[in-house]
């Protein structure tokens, strides 16, 4: 194995680059995973890991068909990669509430529950008492709840050591701290990635970068928008006082695990690239926690921290070939969704590399799209 030479080179080593590595070194490609930091350690280690419950009868809009393969295949995954590395991923299916807290809150829960129905995921309304059964830590100021039982989580640092790992055993070779220079063209064609420790000659490369993808792909004359977005969550040590299920309360969140800690979760800021916390975004934070759940006042404070999500000009993620440069391609742009979609987002774009037709319709997904698309089902 020539370490200056490689099929494919994926630029980025987050959960999604992390995840199409793993996808490609079971089909027997050669292929390097290239990152400027750690491993995973970036908005792939940030997040609270919520899985959205699977539709039941086949969706239609091109994020619902891409998140409800990577639901389904996440179960798959987590099994798998516990046969081959030892790794608990922490995949469970632990349930989750949505929860209106005004009027207006309610109406648009109602909204949803229509398309939530149409799209056959399982769901059931709550109230007063049997809400209160459920969830009895919840606050009676709650006005209207859903209750989906299949919602599922898995945690984030433990999926990505179970991913490296895996794709450590298949052959793949990793470069962390390895900051791509350029992407290296002859005429239109991609034949080989610059980094810093050498050039790496390759028939394909794959831009998995994140919101660092716009910087490395305007260099080959590329526009694609991936703004950060970044997200802060605290981590809180509950006990026993902790929910038993994801708790959603618009874009905020509590993720319960199965230790007794709580995330609280989280922001939206368009601050660079900027990953300090700060005490105003910390403190709204712990003020919904004790809002929506009042019993964590007794909970300390373990820790807190960010991460950068990359933006899109939609909110979809840009999956595809690059259009008139060959052999370069992009999956990047999932936003609070990455590691939700991540096995989707491998299994389609490996579909891709492969010669294959992918198994979802990528054209929605393509960087030269213009935007126009609905509301998700699931925020993410």
């Amino acid at each position: 194995m020539n370490p200056h030479t490689a099929d494919v080179v994926v630029v980025g080593g987050g959960v999604v680059g992390l995840s199409l590595a793993y996808q490609l070194a079971s089909q027997g490609v050669d292929l390097v995973v290239v990152d400027q930091g750690p491993l995973g350690r970036g908005s792939s280690w940030a997040g609270a890991g919520m899985l959205a419950p699977p539709c039941a009868l086949p969706p239609t809009d091109p994020l619902e068909v891409l998140r409800d393969l990577s639901v389904r295949l996440h179960a798959d995954w987590a099994l798998a990669l516990r046969e081959q590395t030892g790794i608990d991923t922490g995949y469970r299916k632990c349930g989750g509430i949505e929860v209106a807290l005004t009027e207006a809150e309610a109406a648009e829960l109602e909204e949803m529950r229509g398309r939530w129905h149409a799209a056959g995921i399982r769901f059931e309304s709550m109230a007063g008492a049997d809400l209160a059964r459920l969830e009895s830590g919840l606050t009676s100021g709650i006005l209207a709840a859903v209750h989906f039982p299949e919602k599922a989580q898995i945690r984030n640092p433990w999926h990505v050591r179970a991913l490296v790992s895996a794709v450590s055993a298949r052959g793949v070779r990793l470069l962390p701290g390895c900051a791509v220079r350029s992407l290296v063209m002859s005429g239109e064609r991609l034949v080989a990635v610059e980094t810093e420790a050498g050039l790496i000659a390759c028939g394909q490369a794959v831009i998995c970068a994140g919101a660092w993808s716009e910087r490395v792909l305007a260099g080959v004359g590329v526009t694609v928008s991936t703004p950060p977005v970044k997200g802060q969550i605290v981590l809180l040590d509950a006990g026993g006082l902790a929910p038993g299920r994801i708790v959603e309360h618009g874009s905020q969140y509590l993720v319960p695990r199965q230790d007794g800690r709580v995330l609280v979760g989280s922001t939206e800021e368009h601050a660079g690239f900027d990953v300090r916390t700060t005490a105003v975004a910390i403190q709204e934070l712990l003020d919904e926690a004790l809002r929506l759940y009042p019993d964590l006042e007794k909970a300390t404070v373990e820790t807190a921290w960010a991460g950068l999500r990359p933006g899109s000009m939609d909110a979809l993620p840009y999956l595809g070939a690059v259009p008139q440069r060959p052999g370069l391609f992009v999956a990047t742009g999932h936003l609070r969704a990455g590691l939700q979609l991540s096995p989707g987002t491998a299994v389609v774009m490996a579909d891709l590399l492969m010669g294959r037709t992918p198994r979802i319709d990528l054209h929605p997904f393509r960087i030269e799209r213009e935007p126009e698309r609905q509301a998700p089902l699931f925020r993410s």
